[in-house]
């Protein structure tokens, strides 16, 4: 019978998504699933892991329901497996009740193979009704360690999850998360009421990734420097948004083409932005960690933090979006002296006192004008910026109270509720029909909206512009511009996306000093910040053990081998092989590449040296110029060619 599964499953690769096998732990963990066992998957970032719930769901009869906090992630999902003709559906926050209602009984009657939620929409009535009439064959939950309190980015709103395994308690649950210590591990079985453990990893180890930390108090110029010798397609992370502009300004100014991305721009630009350093209009993404989820690029060469990140699975998983197609790539860290104070400050601004939490709630009570005792289930559009303003509170540090606050259930604080756009005919259907002289992009856009929404003409409608971008084959961007010029010319209502902050009192209100801080959710969660914040410093500052190694351990996978291409490897190899231009090393690598090609880097495996002299000595001549690493292939520098 499994034999039998697997010949099928490998069959639905092949016809669907063109791969002739599976990869690394895909195979185990879609036995596992199809066995009906609880299941967790940890996959580093590229691992693939939607094929392994998307091939088993295709295989048997149900439907899947795959919950994700990443809007963004699953409108994508939804327009490639409808693109490839398989029936798919997303619900999430902002679309008006009549589409979640359609979405919903499509799901029920429809024959539908995917629901995919976000974690807030799973305590809605309308879903829970819905919902029990579905024939679920599978719950997936991706980025799971979100549902761990010992989790880098815990969210309360997956645990709401578990409910719906009450709902379907003989239907088989599968996690998947990219980045989890053993702790963590243990804990996300435990949340989604997993039958019995049953965990499949991967491999952390990226062979083709070198690890890489440059001591600079001047991080500007050194980034310069290094895009200057690392050619190719390049992410720069920062801690926040002002950062992200400003490096973006500079490297702009030096010549090189960069956007820069945060949370706070419009749907639009994000779109626009990515899709430009997708196409390599743009080399260099500036960003905050609102970018990489869900990006499939799979040619980044190099990955830069310019600012220290605030745990060690955070960074792994920001790094490991270099070199996903198995080429040479980087992954660096700048750190200068004054980043050991910066970022221990991070404890106090993520997890303020309490006494200062309990003043925020005071005054955000206040900003409503909400009396003792009313308050339960009132919404309010919220600006974080004004209620800052207003009380004279540091933006960071209420920002993490409201944060901290909703986790104690005293609020619901969502820092942009997505309101999709939504898009209303004004002239009547007849008169779409005499409309003249259109580009054909205007009237096949119309022709699916009239095919995909209906009515569009009595009121205002929620659309999907990645799906109806793909219909019409344009990009999202070309998209937008289409349905601003058809609102200039007074054909439809057309009204842009956008992010809008929401509070919610989920009680009553109380006095502020009467807020009662559970342990879990504030003593023992500061405490694991600050560990996780002791162990990026530790990391970033040591400098004598293979950084592989170190980060290979943080994850419970223990190995003997050094990297042997991580600066503290190379470090240590120097004093052992000092390289000059007439070394062994050298000549080997240098008569190996004298036939003008572009190699790949394993192919230097055949001048027969080890792991350690190759890496060192591919080193000495990238620094010296006489060889260059383009695009994941090396081969001699053209001014060295003669």
């Amino acid at each position: 019978m499994q034999n039998d599964n697997r010949l099928k499953n490998k069959e639905i690769l092949k016809n669907v998504w063109g791969y002739d096998d599976f990869r690394g732990i895909q195979s185990e963990i879609i036995d596992s699933v199809q066995a009906g066992r609880d299941t967790l998957g940890l996959m580093p970032t590229g691992g693939g892991k939607s094929i392994t719930f998307q091939v088993p769901t295709l295989a048997s009869k149900g439907l899947c329901i795959v919950v994700t906090p990443l809007i963004a992630l699953m409108k994508d999902q939804v327009s490639n497996l409808r693109s490839r003709g398989i029936k798919a559906a997303a619900v999430y926050s902002g679309m008006k009740n009549s589409d979640v209602l359609v979405a919903l009984e499509n799901c029920i009657f429809g024959d539908y193979k995917f629901l995919y939620v976000s974690p807030e929409r799973l305590s809605s009535e309308l879903f829970l009704n819905k919902v029990r009439k579905m024939p679920v064959s599978l719950i997936t939950v991706d980025e799971a360690h979100c549902i761990s309190q010992w989790g880098h980015d815990f969210r309360p709103s997956y645990r709401k999850i578990s409910e719906l395994r009450t709902l379907f308690p003989n239907v088989p649950v599968l996690a998947l998360t990219a980045t989890a210590t053993t702790e963590v591990v243990k804990d996300i079985q435990q949340q989604l009421l997993f039958k019995q453990e049953n965990c499949f990893k991967m491999s952390f180890e990226r062979k083709n990734l070198a690890y890489v930390v440059r001591r600079t108090e001047n991080k500007s110029q050194e980034l310069l420097h290094i895009l200057g010798k690392i050619e190719g397609s390049a992410i720069v992370y920062t801690m926040n948004r002002k950062h992200t502009k400003e490096i973006c300004e500079f490297l702009v100014g030096q010549g090189i083409t960069a956007e820069y991305y945060h949370a706070g721009l419009s749907t639009q630009d994000k779109d626009a932005k990515e899709e430009r350093w997708k196409k390599g209009v743009s080399r260099v993404m500036v960003a905050t960690n609102a970018f990489g989820m869900g990006i499939d690029k799979p040619d980044v060469r190099l990955v830069v933090h310019a600012d220290i990140p605030s745990s060690i699975e955070s960074y792994f998983q920001e790094a490991g979006r270099a070199g996903r197609d198995g080429r040479q790539s980087y992954a660096v860290i700048l750190y200068s002296k004054t980043d050991h104070a910066v970022v221990q400050r991070r404890t106090g601004d993520n997890y303020p006192p309490k006494e200062f939490i309990c003043s925020v709630y005071d005054n955000i009570c206040y900003y409503y004008s909400m009396a003792l005792g009313d308050g339960l289930n009132c919404s309010f559009d919220f600006s974080l910026v004004d209620f800052c303003r207003k009380y004279h509170l540091p933006t960071l540090r209420t920002d993490s109270a409201l944060r901290i606050l909703t986790r104690m259930g005293y609020l619901e604080y969502v820092e942009e509720m997505e309101y999709s756009s939504r898009v209303q005919f004004i002239i009547p259907r007849d008169e779409l029909f005499k409309l003249q002289n259109l580009p054909a992009e205007y009237d096949s856009l119309i022709t699916a909206l009239l095919r995909n929404y209906s009515g569009i003409f009595t009121d205002f409608v929620f659309i999907d512009e990645r799906y109806l971008a793909g219909i019409i084959g344009v990009t999202r961007h070309r998209m937008y511009e289409i349905l601003v010029s058809l609102s200039q010319r007074r054909i439809i209502h057309f009204v842009p996306s956008k992010r809008c902050p929401i509070v919610t009192f989920t009680r009553h209100r109380v006095f502020g000093h009467e807020l009662r801080f559970a342990p879990q959710i504030y003593d023992e969660r500061r405490d694991a910040f600050d560990k996780r914040i002791s162990s990026i410093l530790a990391y970033a500052v040591g400098a004598d053990e293979c950084r592989s190694k170190v980060l290979l351990s943080y994850f419970g996978q223990t190995t003997s081998e050094s990297c042997g291409c991580c600066d503290v490897c190379m470090q240590r190899e120097h004093p052992v092989l000092p390289y000059a231009g007439n070394s062994e090393p050298v000549v080997r690598i240098l008569e190996f590449l004298s036939d003008g090609k572009s190699h790949a880097p394993a192919d230097l495996e055949k001048v027969g040296l080890t792991r350690r002299q190759l890496s060192a000595a591919v080193r000495y001549l990238c620094d010296e110029e006489k060889i260059l690493i383009e695009n994941g292939l090396i081969r001699i520098h053209k001014k060295n060619s003669k």
